[in-house]
């Protein structure tokens, strides 16, 4: 059997890095990406997924992947859990082996609807993605 992913969209936050004890790098995003059909209001919805990266793919996704860039990305879906006040929480992540630029920063500007981007992270809330207001929109 094989785990393969391929998904198309934009971060919805920098990369975060950092190094464990031993200095393997580590970093992790959020990507949104749009369905492809409309919802019964005539607009398109978003899933937001999220990203981790190891070693060196870690470093360059921190380093030049920013929020707001148009991206692809290949990976695997990885599974985990862990106990939060005293609920098992489980997490689903895609371990990135493989990034694109799809843009360049020229291009980035006016190039996606983060109204519907808003919209969508305020309906997953209890899904404790991440939160974001229109200050903190590149443009």
């Amino acid at each position: 059997m094989m785990n393969s992913v391929n998904l198309t969209g934009r971060l919805t936050s920098d990369p975060e890095l950092r190094y464990s004890a031993s200095g393997t790098a580590f970093a992790n995003s959020t990507i949104a990406v749009q369905r492809n059909f409309k919802n019964q209001q005539g607009e398109y919805e978003s899933d937001f997924i999220r990203l981790t990266a190891s070693g060196k793919r870690a470093e360059t996704f921190a380093n030049y992947f920013h929020k707001g860039s148009l991206l692809g990305i290949s990976g695997e879906i990885r599974t985990g859990s862990y106990e939060k006040n005293g609920q098992k929480v489980y997490t689903t992540d895609v371990n990135v082996n493989q990034l694109t630029f799809l843009e360049s920063k020229n291009q980035q500007a006016n190039q996606v609807d983060y109204n519907n981007v808003q919209n969508q992270m305020n309906q997953n809330q209890s899904q404790e993605m991440p939160s974001f207001d229109d200050s903190d929109l590149p443009f």
